[in-house]
C-alpha cells in the first residue's frame, strides 16, 4: 500500500489512523520501506502488533484534548505514545542485516528501534500535513547522532514514557522531558509553568 492509498479516505486520516487495518497496512508499508532502504529484515509478531495498536489506543482516548486548538500539538503527542508502545512490546525482531552494516548507523545500532521511530515521525508528518495542512518541523541533526541513540535506548528500557520526549526530540520539537506522558494543553499554560519554574528557581535578592 503507497502512502497516497494511507490518504485515501473519506475522514480525516486521524480517524483513519485510529482503525486497526489502516495501523497494520501502514506499519508494513514501513517494514517494506526501511528494508529496502536499509537491508535490514525483520520479523513481525502479529498478536504483539495487535496489542500494541489497543494499548495505544486506550492511551490516545484517555488523554484526547476536547480543545480544537490543542488537536495539531495531539497528533505529535500520540506519535510519541505508539513510539512508547512499540518499545513496550517489542513487536519487530531483525533477522538480518548486512554484511557490512556500520554499528555506528542508527539504522543498524538498533534496527527496531530504528524502525519504530521512522513509523511514528511518518504518520505523525503525514497526519499533520493531510489533516491540518502543517508541515513537521524538519528533522533534528540528532536523528543521526548515535551518541543520542544510545541515550535513547538506554533510558527507555529503564523509562518507556520518555520515546515521546525523544520523538519530539527527533522531530526537531522542544521535548517535555518531565512527566512526558502528560499531555499539556495550551501554549498559555505553559508558558505560565515555565515562569512560575524560574520565579521559583530565582535566587534570593540581597
Amino acid at each position: 500500500m503507497s502512502t497516497h492509498d494511507l490518504t485515501k479516505t473519506d475522514q480525516p486520516l486521524r480517524k483513519s489512523a485510529q482503525r486497526l487495518r489502516w495501523f497494520v497496512d501502514a506499519f508494513d508499508q514501513q517494514i517494506q520501506n526501511t528494508e529496502a532502504q536499509t537491508g535490514n529484515q525483520f520479523s513481525v509478531d502479529r498478536g504483539a502488533l495487535a496489542h500494541v495498536f489497543a494499548d495505544w489506543l486506550k492511551a490516545f482516548e484517555a488523554q484526547k484534548p476536547m480543545r480544537e486548538d490543542d488537536k495539531p500539538a495531539y497528533v505529535g503527542f500520540a506519535a510519541g505514545l505508539m513510539l512508547r508502545t512499540l518499545i513496550k512490546h517489542k513487536p519487530v525482531a531483525v533477522v538480518k542485516q548486512p554484511d557490512n552494516a556500520d554499528q555506528s548507523n542508527p539504522a543498524y545500532f538498533w534496527p527496531e528501534g530504528y524502525l519504530y521511530v521512522a513509523f511514528c515521525l511518518n504518520v505523525r508528518g503525514l497526519v499533520l500535513e493531510t489533516d491540518f495542512h502543517a508541515a513537521q518541523h524538519p528533522p533534528s541533526d540528532r536523528l543521526a547522532d548515535n551518541r543520542t541513540w544510545w541515550s535513547f535506548r538506554e533510558n527507555v528500557q529503564q523509562d518507556p514514557s520518555l520515546a515521546i520526549a525523544f520523538l519530539d526530540l527527533f522531530a526537531g520539537d522542544e521535548p517535555e522531558w518531565s512527566m512526558p506522558e502528560l499531555f499539556r494543553t495550551g501554549r498559555v499554560a505553559r508558558i505560565a509553568e515555565r515562569f512560575y519554574a524560574k520565579e521559583v528557581a530565582a535566587p534570593e535578592k540581597p
